[in-house]
């Protein structure tokens, strides 16, 4: 199964992106021995319409177009709920096993997500009820990516 991080917006070169590319490159190595295939990352340009909602159905319509047929969308949220890592893994792990061809993992733009896009997800997650900016969200995502094949594949990364 492929993970893919769509996110609207650019990580700019620097210690942000280092991270993020570190924990994507862990979650490969370690996801490849148990089933997974890839994790990418797919930035798409932010919306330059002045009207919010417009905003919203435009960066709304470029993640949806990344989506694979039959794949998991999975929308993150500061409204949605709150998963441990241990029921993140459990999660990923039944969609790879039910034979998903995808996890994909939506990151919004500032003012959000259509209401459309947020209906359709399988899962809304939230890291806390805090408001982080899209740079730390990304990286937080994809350690969180990282920790589940970990736990998945019995790694000892988890130790909680």
């Amino acid at each position: 199964m492929r993970l893919v991080v769509a996110a609207i917006g650019r990580l700019k070169e620097g210690p942000e992106r280092e991270l993020a590319e570190r924990y994507r490159k862990r979650a490969d190595q370690t996801g490849r021995r148990i089933g997974f295939r890839e994790t990418e990352v797919v930035e798409i340009r932010e919306s330059r319409a002045q009207e919010i909602g417009k905003r919203m159905i435009e960066e709304s319509i470029a993640l949806t177009s990344v989506i694979p047929d039959k794949a998991i969308t999975l929308l993150l949220d500061q409204r949605a709920e709150s998963l441990d890592s241990a029921a993140l893994a459990q999660r990923l792990g039944r969609w790879r096993d039910d034979g998903r061809p995808a996890t994909v993992f939506l990151i919004g733009g500032d003012d959000g997500l259509a209401p459309s896009l947020r209906d359709k997800a399988n899962l809304k997650l939230a890291f806390g009820a805090a408001t982080w900016p899209h740079q730390l969200v990304r990286i937080m995502l994809l350690e969180q990516i990282y920790r589940a094949v970990s736990i998945l594949s019995g790694h000892p990364y988890h130790r909680a």
